[in-house]
């Protein structure tokens, strides 16, 4: 039987589900029948994110009856009040306003241990907030309240304004990790006014060790498996032509048991995909893939004068630029033939259908040794690139013809 409505994919869980499946959450106040719901843990909530807050219950909507519509509101079959708070019918999470009806983007960003992910997620979120939110006339807010306290007090606060660089994500826990989900709302002036594009954005940031081995990378098979654009973080440093090249006084990754290099990283992300979306050999994966490298700051000296990765980025127009990242990604290509990485772009362009190359820099210089901020601050390069690319991917930001 096929479906009237194509299937939604939860933002928090990454499950999908057909749209009359949503449910509903009790507001938990007094009811017209003269009943109060009782807050209790819920189950779904608690085993899938760790949170164990009590909530009102939970309840069925359904689909209106002899219509194909599903319910935007429904009534708690206890108490008889209204609700409007939709919730996901997997993992009970609240489904961000207008769920359903503006496009939804699932972003996963993964790379190895050491790359600098979390760092990465929040300065880019920063960005994406303030200066590249101005050039683009875009507002980026949280869609819950999980997101906008964990962001605001957990990464900007430490990064921004304790100087501290966030600790490494635990690994093994993909599922009590809750992606930051946001609202990104882009501005556009037409022939008839204003115009705004809304698109529904989650993070997933996964942990570095769980890349290190086939059955760690199967604990983010559905994450993967659900990500509309992939962000695959790696660090150039962790190549050898890379680390000869690199800035006197640069610090080095370690070398451990949790650490491996970008090419067996990049291998075992490629069978996770062609196994989630179950490509045959003679597929491409479809997903596109941006591929950014990290630290950019440490190796920009050895690049030539007239290297892209030594100019900053356009940025006097409110559209992607096709043409400048083309350049950045014909010489990331390149350096990777120097920094020992040409088995990185022999994957890339013979199982992926659509994929480009990026560097960048989240800081803008090194950290401390006790891993605090640079006293000079935070001058990020380029970090918004991957992630505008990924919008002009999904027909969500205007772009240059490339």
């Amino acid at each position: 039987m096929i479906s009237l409505f194509p299937s939604l994919v939860c933002p928090y869980c990454y499950q999908p589900f057909q749209p009359h499946k949503i449910m509903f959450r009790c507001t938990g106040l007094l009811g017209p029948n003269g009943e109060r719901c009782k807050p209790e843990r819920d189950r779904a909530l608690s085993q899938r994110f760790a949170m164990n807050e009590a909530l009102p219950p939970v309840f069925t909507g359904g689909r209106l009856t002899g219509t194909n519509k599903w319910r935007t509101s429904a009534c708690c079959p206890h108490c008889r009040g209204e609700s409007t708070q939709r919730i996901c019918p997997h993992c009970h999470s609240t489904l961000p306003v207008h769920f359903g009806k503006v496009d939804s983007r699932l972003v996963a960003l993964i790379g190895a241990k050491g790359t600098g992910k979390t760092v990465y997620m929040t300065v880019l979120l920063h960005e994406l907030m303030n200066s590249v939110g101005r050039r683009f006339d875009a507002a980026v807010v949280g869609s819950d309240d999980h997101t906008r306290a964990e962001f605001s007090r957990k990464y900007e606060e430490m990064l921004y304004r304790q100087s501290v660089l966030p600790g490494t994500t635990r690994p093994g826990q993909a599922e009590i990790r809750r992606p930051l989900v946001f609202k990104v709302t882009i501005g556009r002036s037409g022939r008839l006014g204003p115009r705004h594009r809304h698109t529904i954005t989650s993070f997933f940031d996964t942990a570095g060790e769980d890349l290190i081995s086939k059955e760690s990378v199967d604990l983010n098979v559905r994450y993967l498996r659900g990500a509309d654009g992939i962000v695959l973080l790696l660090d150039p440093l962790q190549m050898r032509g890379a680390q000869a090249a690199a800035r006197p006084g640069t610090r080095l990754p370690a070398s451990d048991d949790k650490t491996d290099n970008p090419v067996n990283v990049l291998t075992r992300v490629t069978e996770v995909l062609y196994e989630a979306h179950g490509r045959g050999p003679g597929r491409q994966i479809t997903v596109p893939v941006a591929v950014a490298f990290s630290k950019i700051d440490t190796l920009r000296h050895a690049f030539p004068a007239d290297s892209p990765l030594r100019r900053e980025p356009p940025d006097d127009q409110p559209v992607f630029d096709q043409g400048d990242s083309l350049v950045v990604h014909d010489h990331v290509r390149a350096l990777l033939h120097e920094w020992d990485g040409v088995q990185i772009d022999q994957i890339m362009r013979k199982n992926f259908a659509s994929f480009r190359y990026f560097g960048l820099s989240s800081l803008g210089g090194s950290p401390t040794s006790d891993n605090r901020v640079d006293p000079r601050g935070i001058h990020p390069y380029r970090v918004a690139d991957p992630f505008l690319w990924l919008l002009s991917r999904f027909n969500a930001l205007p772009s240059t013809k490339g």
